[in-house]
């Protein structure tokens, strides 16, 4: 898969977990976990931007896999929102399957990645 996609997907994602913020924020005025969910949501984008510039093979595996971690934060933030009523079952399922598809992509990167490194 291209990392453009990748990165086109995680950028849109962010734009989606920004306007959750301010929903949060604006709506239902919830100030802290809102902004949990806009660090995490937004720094799988930034971190995949990175890793396009990494300086070595080795780099850019990490960065994906840092990219990774926020990702599974994220769900777990999706979650507790959900669970304590901030967000509805409609906004939960869209953007948790976003994130499931962002997840899924960053996993098969990363998968292709090592073998592309065992290789050399």
């Amino acid at each position: 898969m291209s990392n453009s996609v990748l990165r086109d997907k995680s950028f849109n994602f962010a734009v989606e977990i920004v306007n959750l913020s301010h929903f949060l924020q604006n709506e239902r005025r919830e100030f802290i976990l809102s902004k949990q969910v806009l660090r995490s949501g937004t720094a799988i984008g930034a971190i995949i931007s990175e890793a396009e510039y990494a300086q070595s093979h080795a780099d850019f595996i990490s960065k994906l896999s840092i990219a990774l971690k926020e990702t599974n934060e994220t769900v777990y933030w999706l979650k507790l929102l959900y669970e304590t009523k901030y967000i509805d079952n409609d906004i939960f399922e869209k953007l948790i399957s976003k994130n499931k598809e962002l997840l899924a992509m960053l996993v098969s990167s990363i998968k292709t990645s090592k073998s592309k490194q065992a290789e050399r």
